[in-house]
């Protein structure tokens, strides 16, 4: 991922996959061609970067002339586009092939057809790097199509935003959803982890998704997904992650403009991990980091035993059940660990102390993601 100005930018089209595209788009020009030497006519500035390529990899003899067009502020089409620079040579019964990096709206081939209306060309064909065919709205013919994308803001590989981006080798796609701080937060029972999310959801303003929390609320209140989890828990069948992943989904819809969430309960499992990158890649985010507090265990015990005396909850009271709780919890926890530390995303973060130093050292984390 890149930041460009106040923008952020996901990977969209490898240099290999341009590549390719370069290929197909000179074979195809080359056999339409045939002997005869053509003019390529670049579009400035965006297709500096193919049009080099191009005339490098085309096989035959070939012209190559540029035009400046100013066609884009920002992340939009400028209604009014202006000839800046124009053509140089006598183009008269010469075949012309625009080369354009790419064609949304078609407001800028307006223009071009405009331009070569009294050239007297013998022909005047169109291919193009990148179209939009959901954004194409003009009615010329395009000849060359290399690759057809969605109707998203692009950079790289010529084209800019705000003049940055022109550089990269690489397209990238704008993220829908500008940055986010997304944290998948562990602690073995007794961690404190319930208290340290409040603070953490209030100094960050993310939203805490509690996977319990959100079960409770779709079972008590009927909605289809909570029926389905209920069916499969009144037969004593394990909840399909499908499902989960479907309630998380409707959780994040709600809160689409938040500045990020915290994950508290999912995922368990490699499995589960891997469905919650797939959810946030959908968002056009990602999981930053996993946090996980840390206590010996001794501390947890006695922790637990204490808190037994006022929670009424029977497996607060039970050493035994207690020590058995925080077994099964660094038994799935290890699983996790190496994945997130596969991508250099697991954080381990003294869970001693007191409530506040805990949240200092758990902010310095997040601070520096």
């Amino acid at each position: 991922m890149i930041k460009l100005h106040d923008k952020y930018f996901k990977p969209f089209v490898s240099a290999k996959e341009i590549d390719a595209a370069l290929d197909k788009l000179v074979m195809e020009i080359a056999n339409d061609v045939g002997d005869e030497i053509p003019v390529f006519v670049g579009i400035l500035n965006g297709s500096f970067m193919l049009t080099s390529d191009f005339v490098k990899k085309y096989p035959k003899p070939c012209e190559v002339q540029f035009i400046k067009l100013a066609s884009y502020e920002g992340l939009k089409s400028s209604e009014d586009i202006q000839r800046l620079i124009g053509l140089t040579q006598d183009l008269t019964d010469r075949t012309v092939i625009i080369l354009e990096d790419i064609i949304d709206t078609g407001k800028t081939l307006a223009e071009v057809h405009r331009i070569f209306k009294n050239e007297k060309v013998k022909a005047l064909k169109i291919a193009t790097l990148f179209y939009k065919p959901e954004a194409y709205k003009k009615d010329f013919k395009l000849h060359y199509i290399g690759i057809e994308i969605p109707d998203k803001f692009i950079v790289g590989y010529g084209l800019d935003y705000d003049n940055l981006g022109r550089d990269l080798p690489e397209v990238y796609q704008i993220k829908e959803t500008q940055h986010m701080t997304n944290l998948v937060l562990f602690g073995p029972p007794g961690a404190g982890k319930g208290t340290q999310a409040e603070f953490l959801k209030e100094k960050y303003n993310l939203i805490h998704i509690s996977t319990g929390d959100v079960f409770r609320f779709n079972i008590k209140n009927e909605t289809a997904l909570g029926m389905l989890a209920k069916s499969y828990i009144d037969k004593g069948e394990l909840v399909p992650d499908q499902v989960t992943i479907d309630m998380l989904n409707a959780e994040v819809e709600k809160n689409t403009d938040a500045n990020g969430f915290i994950f508290d309960g999912f995922p368990r499992t490699n499995a589960q991990a891997k469905s919650l990158d797939e959810l946030m890649d959908t968002k056009d985010s990602a999981i930053n980091a996993m946090i996980a507090l840390e206590v010996d265990d001794e501390v947890l015990v006695k922790r637990l035993l204490e808190r037994g005396k006022t929670s009424g909850r029977a497996d607060d009271a039970d050493e035994s059940i207690i020590r058995n709780r925080i077994k099964e919890y660094y038994n799935k926890t290890a699983i996790l660990k190496d994945y997130y530390s596969a991508q250099n995303k697991y954080y381990g973060v003294d869970g001693v102390g007191s409530i506040e130093d805990i949240t200092k050292r758990l902010s310095a984390v997040i601070d520096n993601l």
